[in-house]
């Protein structure tokens, strides 16, 4: 699978890496940025690394790849990919993505939202790409569904994580 760097105005998302850890680990251990996320705050970089490695072995097995968003000033912005690519009896991959605290509400995933799927559709070749949503987390689904997904379905107690059940928001878009 190709890792290629994605290009945006404003933004480069580049594979993630040993080198971002520092920045990933500041960004996840933060209490707010997780609050609808299904993992825990970082506590050490052992985390940030095991996120990084498992982002290695997304990208090796071919069921997706994560990367690190940089604005223009090299300055950590966040992270998103593709997860759950499916290619036997379907095309399709589940989009995720998240930004810093400082950075949220300032426009950031309505630019790199677009390339995101430019990639999936084009690059990728992906018939239909799916979100999932925490529900309560109406700025994520506002941002979906301003780029054309479609709430398609409530799945109930779909996730265990933080020691209980959460529902979650299914979106999807399909290809152009």
């Amino acid at each position: 699978m190709n890792a290629a760097r994605v290009i945006s105005a404003n933004f480069t998302l580049t594979p993630l890496c040993l080198p971002d850890r520092q920045d990933l680990f500041d960004h996840l251990s933060d209490p707010e940025t997780v609050a609808f996320m299904d993992i825990e705050p970082m506590a050490d970089l052992a985390a940030a690394d095991a996120m990084i490695g498992w982002a290695n072995k997304l990208l090796a097995s071919g069921g997706g790849l994560w990367w690190a968003i940089r604005d223009q000033d090299a300055a950590f912005v966040g992270t998103a990919g593709f997860a759950g690519l499916v290619r036997e009896r379907g095309s399709r991959g589940e989009v995720s993505y998240n930004v810093v605290r400082s950075r949220w509400r300032r426009g950031v995933m309505a630019e790199v939202l677009p390339a995101l799927l430019d990639y999936g559709f084009g690059m990728l070749g992906l018939r239909r790409i799916e979100a999932t949503v925490t529900p309560g987390n109406l700025a994520s689904a506002a941002l979906l569904e301003r780029f054309g997904f479609q709430r398609e379905a409530t799945l109930r107690d779909h996730a265990f994580w933080k020691g209980r059940y959460w529902d979650q928001w299914l979106y999807a878009r399909l290809a152009p």
